[in-house]
């Protein structure tokens, strides 16, 4: 199984960034916008729409205040296996988000590491231009 992580440091307020994450709905407008172009909620599920124009159905699993983590599976579609976690550090400048993604195929590892390095670029500019 290829597990992927993600670190960056953003210069913004744990609380915002976190009010951010939490919003599962507003993907494209408060995370990573430009990186996801939509994002719809049906139920339980986050239908993500990409800049690429991928569309992935993602199961939330936990939103979790007292962590600041959001984790999510992809059931089926090009996968065996989907989790991923998101999840928000208090920094002395701002904040670490940390990122990580566990899945099988091991060959789709290539293509979600590219788009998690796209993803977590477009958080930093997301989250750092919003001015919190």
């Amino acid at each position: 199984m290829a597990t992927i992580r993600k670190e960056i440091l953003i210069d913004t307020t744990p609380e915002a960034a976190w009010d951010a994450l939490r919003d599962i709905g507003a993907l494209h407008t408060r995370l990573v916008s430009g990186f996801v172009t939509d994002t719809k909620v049906e139920g339980n599920t986050r239908v993500v729409t990409f800049s690429s124009g991928t569309v992935a159905r993602e199961e939330i699993i936990s939103v979790d205040a007292d962590q600041k983590r959001v984790a999510w599976a992809i059931v089926g579609q090009h996968f065996h296996h989907f989790n991923g976690a998101a999840q928000i550090f208090a920094h002395r400048n701002g904040i670490r988000v940390v990122w990580i993604t566990d899945l099988l195929p091991d060959s789709m590892a290539g293509p979600i590491d590219t788009a998690m390095t796209a993803g977590i670029a477009a958080m930093k500019k997301t989250l750092e231009s919003a001015g919190t």
